[in-house]
């Protein structure tokens, strides 16, 4: 189901993927947003099955982790208010690189590839925003787990 209100706007636009946004870009993208609901312990997305959607966490928690070589679950990090998941799908056009399971009952907002490549053609300013947004989460990730490596190959000296 598609969604709108000012509420929704509102907690969206405080949101690093939505930031910085006009109006109408933002009214635009957000029209596209669909609503879904998991229970705690659902699979919202499996480490290598083929994603071409993107979540904004709106409420709840989840935890995301990935397959060690031995078969053992790794956790990678956890999700919350704010957060979103599944972007590198919507640049990369790969499979899935990490399982996300809600631990608490979770509402999140979907926007899928054709969403964006829509926005791409309809609002060009919004659809280089949004990429910019992306980018920078992106970065401050690459950043954090920098600073994990380093913190491991210190440790290990």
């Amino acid at each position: 189901m598609a969604v709108s209100s000012p509420d929704l706007k509102a907690f969206l636009v405080a949101t690093p993927f939505f930031g910085g946004l006009s109006d109408a870009g933002l009214d635009f993208l957000v029209s596209m947003l669909v609503e879904r609901r998991f229970d705690a312990g659902a699979t919202v997305v499996a480490e290598g099955e083929p994603g071409r959607s993107m979540f904004v966490v709106h409420s709840g928690e989840l935890v995301v982790s990935r397959l060690g070589n031995s078969g053992r679950v790794i956790r990678m990090t956890g999700l919350g208010p704010g957060d979103f998941f599944g972007e590198m799908t919507l640049i990369e056009m790969q499979n899935r690189s990490a399982t996300v399971v809600a631990e608490s009952p979770t509402v999140l907002y979907e926007l899928t590839a054709q969403n964006l490549y829509t926005c791409y053609k309809a609002d060009i300013h919004a659809y280089v925003m949004v990429l910019q947004n992306i980018n920078r989460e992106l970065c401050r990730r690459l950043r954090r787990a920098d600073g994990r490596i380093a913190e491991l190959i210190r440790a290990g000296e």
